[in-house]
């Protein structure tokens, strides 16, 4: 058993915590250069393991610190991530991925969860573009992105037909990363739609021309795009909805989440039953974790029984530092990114990422199709 008074365990896993860098490729069948090695992006940071083999002598030098000592069981556990995580790049998909991001019931995370998944990506080396179609913006803020009454914003895209090309911003704190912002007159739209043709799918058509128009210039591939939702079933997260073609769930664990969840999957197949057959659940994150409940304990359970195949392995914690990130106008990747909130995001995004890992290759696809 670990002696508390041993400052050496603190000392050597903080320091590594603090000192790790960037490092190679993820594990899988396929690696990131088998789908990356046609595209263009930003280069990863050269990393200062050489191999993986220096990776895991590193880990393994860690002092072993087991839970009697709660703190420095957390520090190593993370100094452990740290250099596992950091500085891999993460798989290109073959195709744009398009995630709506969204729940009905509010505060559980979405848009908290956007920008910190999307930027993980980025600084990753994929091309990330995040469309803030929650009148509050706040994954706009959150990006250190302009959205005040004068910047044009997803509001002209949808209602006044402008191209999504004029309105896009470049994060400043992350390379590869962009966001179409919003204002507050995306209030109004939910109006001003109703009385529109094909009022529910303006936003696809709007994403369709955007990415056709950058394939004809032979600019690189945008490999992710992030919808963030309001916490409502309007016209906006309808046009959400129909322009994507997976939904990424977080939940928070608690119980009202389970329910509205349940509801949450009885309008999605609406959805596909009416406007978008393409549509379908693909990814589910548990936020707001805290091991130190029962509660969340017995609701991450049951969300992993009934959706094992779809729901995430990591879960992110309640986290001072991911709250306050947002006051400064960042993520908490680039706010605090030792923290174990951004390590979890790091690790879900991974997660995220390697799902392409397991799609058959295009030629098996069309076979099947």
């Amino acid at each position: 058993m670990h002696d508390p008074s041993d400052t050496t365990a603190w000392t050597a896993a903080r320091s590594a915590a603090e000192g790790s860098q960037p490092a190679p490729h993820p594990a899988g069948t396929m690696t990131a250069e088998d789908w990356s090695s046609t595209r263009s992006v930003t280069p990863i940071p050269p990393s200062p393991y050489e191999n993986e083999e220096q990776r895991r002598t590193l880990v393994g030098s860690l002092p072993s610190v087991d839970e009697s000592t709660p703190l420095a069981f957390e520090v190593a556990e993370n100094a452990r991530r740290r250099i596992s995580l950091v500085g891999r790049p993460f798989p290109a998909p073959p195709h744009t991925r398009i995630l709506t991001v969204a729940n009905q019931k509010g505060g559980v995370g979405k848009t908290t969860t956007t920008v910190n998944v999307a930027a993980a990506m980025a600084q990753a080396g994929l091309n990330v573009l995040v469309l803030d179609i929650d009148p509050q913006g706040n994954a706009s803020t959150a990006l250190g992105i302009d959205h005040h009454a004068d910047i044009p914003s997803l509001y002209d895209v949808v209602v006044e037909d402008a191209p999504l090309a004029d309105v896009i911003q470049q994060c400043p704190d992350v390379p590869n990363l962009w966001c179409a912002p919003a204002t507050i007159d995306l209030a109004g739209a939910e109006i001003e739609l109703v009385s529109m043709v094909a009022r529910e799918m303006r936003l696809q058509k709007s994403l369709d021309s955007y990415l056709d128009e950058r394939y004809a210039n032979a600019l690189p591939q945008i490999d992710y795009i992030f919808i963030d939702c309001p916490p409502s079933l309007s016209l906006l997260t309808i046009n959400a909805f129909v322009a994507a073609t997976e939904v990424f769930i977080p939940i928070q664990c608690e119980y009202y989440a389970l329910e509205g969840l349940s509801q949450l999957l009885k309008h999605i197949e609406l959805i596909r039953g009416h406007l978008n057959p393409r549509l379908h659940v693909s990814t589910i994150l548990l936020t707001m974790y805290d091991g130190r409940t029962r509660l969340s304990s017995q609701v991450a359970e049951e969300v992993r029984t009934h959706f094992s195949e779809v729901v995430v392995k990591t879960s992110v914690p309640r986290s001072v530092r991911i709250s306050e990130a947002p006051s400064h106008s960042q993520t908490v990747m680039t706010y605090d990114p030792g923290s174990s909130g951004a390590l979890s995001y790091l690790e879900a995004a991974r997660e995220v990422a390697e799902q392409v890992l397991r799609w058959a290759p295009p030629a098996e696809q069309e076979e099947r199709e």
